[in-house]
């Protein structure tokens, strides 16, 4: 089924004429940029939106969408052996195609997105693939990117869903589900470290949990509520927050809103990254819901 003929599902020209997709069903509303294949809302029914998206965003071909759920792959943060070439990969910075869209049995809505190796993706990357995202739209919103190795030769890649949660305020919010787990501390030339109880977001955080398929759960308390992430297909899981110096040199985002916001990744990275044999793929997902 085509995005014509999916009630839910209405495609829009978006932000700087971007190609967009509005899904309204009885669960759950959301918006989808075909550009980076990025979730950038979620608005479960009778709640507040769930994901941040910064005021700042460029929302212009060749740049990142600051918020949502970007994509980061092949590779996750520099890539390992040219820093020039885009951070986090170019998933987010290609145009998506949309290859169908309907209605689940339980009343969400699927839609699927497709990003295969073009002139572009082989001109920083020299390997074919072909990714599916299937996001699920409903009470629950689930994101599962499918990376197939589509090449004769081995795939290594890592890779993130690198999920923004709009806060009431990040002072007073805490994450819980990774107590004893050990991180690599990025800000303390990658220290290893041992989580201990709840993580408060009261400071800049850049932390790769390893070793963990925890379940993790954001506390607000001034939006009353709970959002909790699942993930399946990742053993490493990224906090980030880029906190007050760091947040100021950054263009696309403005210099209150780090107080509003935190990342929550699954991811495949570092020492969780995956090689694909010719004809193989894997899977990552991310689902959240929220709770009271």
């Amino acid at each position: 089924m085509n995005s014509s003929e999916d009630p839910a599902t209405r495609p829009l020209s978006g932000k700087g004429g971007l190609p967009m997709l509005e899904v309204v069903n009885g669960q759950a509303k959301a918006l989808i940029s075909l550009y980076g294949g990025q979730v950038l809302s979620w608005v479960p029914r009778g709640e507040e939106e769930v994901l941040f998206l910064s005021e700042r965003s460029h929302f212009t071909a060749g740049q990142p969408i600051r918020g949502g759920v970007p994509i980061c792959w092949p590779w996750f943060g520099p890539h390992p052996a040219d820093p020039a070439k885009p951070m986090h990969g170019f998933a987010r910075l290609m145009t998506w195609r949309l290859t169908s869209s309907a209605t689940l049995p339980s009343g969400a809505s699927r839609i699927e997105l497709m990003l295969t190796e073009s002139p572009e993706t082989l001109a920083l990357w020299p390997q074919p693939f072909r990714l599916l995202l299937h996001i699920d739209v409903g009470s629950h919103l689930r994101i599962a990117l499918t990376m197939v190795n589509s090449g004769p030769e081995p795939l290594a890649t890592t890779s993130a869903l690198h999920s923004y949660f709009r806060l009431g305020k990040a002072g007073q919010v805490h994450i819980t589900g990774l107590d004893d787990t050990f991180y690599i501390d990025t800000l303390q030339q990658d220290l290893y470290t041992l989580q201990r109880g709840k993580l408060q977001v009261d400071q800049e955080i850049n932390r790769i949990y390893l070793d963990t398929a925890s379940l993790c759960m954001i506390h607000d308390p001034l939006l009353e509520r709970q959002i909790v992430v699942k993930k399946e297909g990742s053993r490493s899981t990224v906090v980030w927050n880029p906190w007050s110096e760091r947040s100021r040199g950054m263009a696309d985002l403005g210099p209150d809103e780090y107080q509003y916001m935190v990342c929550i990744e699954a991811g495949n990275v570092r020492q969780d990254g995956r090689t694909l044999a010719p004809g193989a793929s894997h899977t990552l997902v991310t689902e959240f819901a929220v709770i009271h």
